[in-house]
């Protein structure tokens, strides 16, 4: 052994395990097993209870340290002789004399799961409650013993316990390349609890733009590829119970992949917005929706919403604001489909999906609320950009023309502007009695995404066989103002009576008076949707 030199072994043999785990799910069946392949065990607290409770000799951590704990339980492991065992390099000969000289034993293994800071968070704990859940000794000792992955072995999650004793059965101990992968799962687990953490800080500080901002996940999903075949890509969930894609239970068929996952969100966003009201039904491709509608029953709405752009329907997305039932489902399945999301569905619905072994059936706990906060990141070249989900609703209006808009083209009004939220800018969306019929999306200029929405609409009187287009007589909706009057009467062309806007342009007063001139009711909302 040459002083200060340290060379860790392949493989560690685990004689001596510290475990202190706030989750006891499989804690004593660990105890059991590891002190049948001769592992000694010391243990804290409740931990050391539930062991000796089961029959198993455990050290208590103050006996190994010699020193009470204290302060209800706030000091217990921080202790030399704990962190010592963990740190110490067993190759270097100060290390070895520093233990011998303090009676500090080598610990080769520690079990360790924290405080229940996210949950406590989750379940709406007061300030004082949430604070008392952030745990200190246990990230302490997880950070160390993972430093000192040479020698230790870190185990930070209840599934990971019975590789852990596979890994002890097959090498004898645990390799290096098994204790560097422990060490990777436990220095993220810490970064994502200090996250967790820091981020509800901010928030109980109302510090809007924290110095640092601290972003994780837990993975949910390796995916086959990302949007293309040549990117890597994984699902990686947050812990929050919004319902939606991520917290939904999946039926059948294959698993999401990442354009799915990215589609089922934006469909289900969108549905939620209906949350209350009559039955609805979208179709999202691409990210944007193709048809969205109101009915009398959820047939009729997924009905209407397929009229409204057949062709871009086939190997789409649904989501449904209520529970599929078996006509809707006897419809959807005449097409080829990717994904229906729902808030349940009827076993009869089921059964029907099940001869479609293709088609992904996923149900949720209920739908999103439109109106609650949230945080939205995109990435950038050399950083992220942070902002609050758009979670504006539509409140009182203004009429700024001399003709205000009839009761039915106010309620289309209000429709069509809630879809236009969800589609990418420049957005234009016409609807007519409860369904759109024709969505403009993406384009650079509004006027290029109003034309191709009416020839969308043409396209639908063409699959229906209709005389006439359903743009006409339709109202429509921008996503932001116009800043001429050109996009207006390319509106007014198409057929639109009415339309809806956020108004603010420089030019609003000639954008009006051409609306005046052209007989069209307009409405400003004061809140623009970009969405890119």
């Amino acid at each position: 052994m040459t002083p200060n030199a340290d060379t860790p072994p392949d493989t560690v043999a685990v004689t001596l395990a510290l475990i202190s785990v706030s989750e006891k799910t499989g804690l004593v069946e660990l105890g059991e097993a590891l002190v049948a392949r001769g592992v000694a065990l010391v243990s804290t607290g409740g931990s050391a209870k539930a062991l000796r409770a089961a029959g198993l000799d455990v050290q208590d951590v103050a006996d190994l340290t010699g020193f009470p704990e204290m302060m209800d339980g706030r000091v217990k492991t921080l202790h030399p002789t704990v962190h010592g065992g963990l740190l110490a390099l067993r190759g270097n000969a100060d290390h070895v004399a520093a233990m011998d000289a303090h009676g500090i034993p080598p610990i080769d293994l520690l079990v360790v799961n924290l405080y229940p800071f996210e949950a406590t968070v989750a379940a709406g704990g007061d300030y004082t409650a949430c604070v008392e859940n952030i745990d200190i000794g246990g990230p302490a000792m997880i950070r160390a013993a993972a430093k000192n992955h040479g020698y230790v072995t870190t185990v930070v999650d209840v599934e990971d316990y019975g590789a852990l004793l596979e890994e002890m059965d097959q090498h004898g101990g645990t390799s290096f390349a098994y204790r560097q992968t422990m060490a990777q799962r436990a220095y993220a687990r810490t970064a994502a609890y200090d996250a967790a953490v820091s981020t509800w800080m901010a928030g109980a500080a109302e510090i809007a733009t924290p110095r640092r901002r601290a972003v994780a996940g837990t993975l949910s999903q390796e995916l086959r590829y990302g949007e293309n075949p040549q990117q890597a890509a994984a699902f990686y969930v947050d812990g929050s119970d919004r319902p939606g894609v991520a917290t939904a239970m999946q039926h059948q068929g294959k698993a999401l992949s990442y354009n799915n996952i990215n589609d089922t969100d934006a469909a289900f966003e969108l549905v939620s917005e209906f949350a209350g009201g009559a039955p609805a039904c979208v179709i999202v491709k691409h990210a944007n929706p193709c048809g969205v509608a109101q009915g009398g029953s959820l047939a009729d709405a997924y009905g209407r919403a397929f009229d409204c752009d057949r062709v871009s329907a086939f190997g789409g997305i649904i989501a449904l604001n209520q529970p599929l039932d078996e006509e809707t489902a006897q419809m959807i399945t005449g097409i080829f489909t990717e994904v229906v999301i729902a808030p349940g569905a009827s076993q009869a619905a089921m059964n029907i999906f099940s001869q479609k072994k293709n088609l992904r059936l996923l149900t949720t706990s209920g739908l999103a609320d439109a109106g609650a906060a949230g945080m939205m990141l995109k990435q950038v070249a050399g950083g992220y950009l942070v902002q609050d989900r758009d979670n504006g609703q539509l409140g009182d209006v203004q009429v700024v023309t001399k003709r205000a808009p009839s009761e039915q083209e106010m309620a289309d009004l209000r429709f069509a502007w809630t879809v236009a939220k969800h589609v990418k800018s420049n957005a234009i969306v016409y609807a007519k009695d409860g369904a759109t019929v024709g969505v403009g999306a993406g384009q650079m200029s509004r006027v290029d995404s109003a034309r191709i929405a009416a020839r969308k609409s043409g396209d639908m009187a063409e699959a229906l066989g209709l005389d006439t287009a359903p743009i006409v007589g339709s109202v429509v909706a921008s996503d932001a103002f116009f800043p001429f009057a050109d996009g207006l009467m390319a509106a007014a062309e198409a057929g639109a009576t009415a339309v809806i806007q956020p108004g603010g342009s420089m030019r609003d007063a000639d954008v009006i008076a051409a609306a005046d001139e052209a007989g069209l009711a307009m409405v400003f909302t004061g809140m623009r949707h970009f969405r890119h």
